[in-house]
């Protein structure tokens, strides 16, 4: 069995397929005054997650507030690279590289997708050197739960996987004209309506990967989150990518994967990508299951 450590690291791969077969999926539907605990899940203190009624009404959303804790359940796995664009063959989901982007394309060679190679070939950065996944993909793979606080200035993310933050600017300013490139580059926002965020980033590190299904990006990526709040319980976020050294026109990545919000008492767990770790779990299961696939 593997220990309480290693399962901060796979909770995805080793439980997927006995979740997907489960009423476990729905584990993390939590609502504020739910009455009653379920045997659906855990928060990150081994607290039972409970549900809001069936009958249950939405209630209004609050004007101009995304704060609270959010959770997209299993919708914020995709693995197989942006939820709204997999990387799964089929043709509607092949996207408009240029021939600069189909260039870089077929030199990223991700660990999962259509794609996927065998664990000696992969070059995701994230796994072969341990970068930061950085932005937009630390909204398009696992996208699990997310703490959102809320100033007069700004609108802060705390994100579950990695324990990393980012900061959305909602106080006037303009994007940086030369900016330093930034593993999560720098983010505006600006409402547009009393339930509606939308968010623009630049200044991305091309370093990074789009996806987990190795999609690229230049310096130029110009990213779109359109944040949407229709009531108190939801929130829906839509992401456009915006590159034209790479593909030949925008493509949604994002189409309004929903989140649902969490009790004031949630506690997020802790999933870090930790290499050592990473060793470890090979070990465990990886190596293991290779040695056995070559014989």
């Amino acid at each position: 069995m593997l220990n309480k450590r290693l399962m901060r690291l796979v909770p995805f791969w080793v439980a997927l397929a006995a979740l997907t077969s489960s009423p476990a999926v729905n584990s993390q539907n939590a609502r504020p005054q739910s009455p009653a605990p379920t045997n659906l899940g855990q928060d990150g203190w081994g607290r039972p997650i409970t549900a809001l009624p069936k009958d249950a009404k939405p209630a209004p959303a609050p004007k101009q507030d995304l704060s609270g804790i959010w959770d997209s359940g299993l919708n914020g796995n995709q693995v197989l690279g942006a939820q709204a664009m997999p990387d799964d063959g089929k043709p509607q989901h092949q996207l408009p590289l240029t021939p600069a982007g189909r260039e870089v394309f077929n030199h990223t060679k991700p660990a999962s997708g259509f794609r996927s190679t065998v664990p000696a070939d992969n070059n995701d950065p994230v796994l072969v050197f341990g970068d930061p996944q950085g932005f937009p993909r630390e909204d398009l793979y696992e996208l699990r739960a997310v703490q959102i606080l809320q100033t007069p200035q700004s609108v802060v993310l705390l994100y579950q996987f990695g324990k990393i933050w980012r900061v959305i600017w909602t106080d006037g300013r303009e994007l940086p004209k030369d900016p330093e490139p930034r593993w999560f580059g720098y983010s505006v926002g600006k409402w547009v309506d009393d339930s509606t965020l939308v968010v623009e980033t630049t200044g991305l590190d091309e370093r990074t990967w789009v996806d987990k299904a190795g999609r690229p990006h230049s310096g130029d990526l110009r990213v779109e989150e359109r944040f949407h709040r229709p009531d108190r319980d939801h929130l829906e976020l839509s992401m456009t990518i915006d590159d034209p050294k790479m593909y030949t026109k925008p493509w949604v990545a994002l189409d309004k994967i929903r989140l649902e919000l969490q009790p004031t008492s949630f506690d997020i767990r802790e999933m870090i990508w930790a290499p050592s770790e990473f060793q470890d779990y090979n070990k465990l299961i990886g190596n293991a299951v290779s040695d056995k696939d070559s014989q």
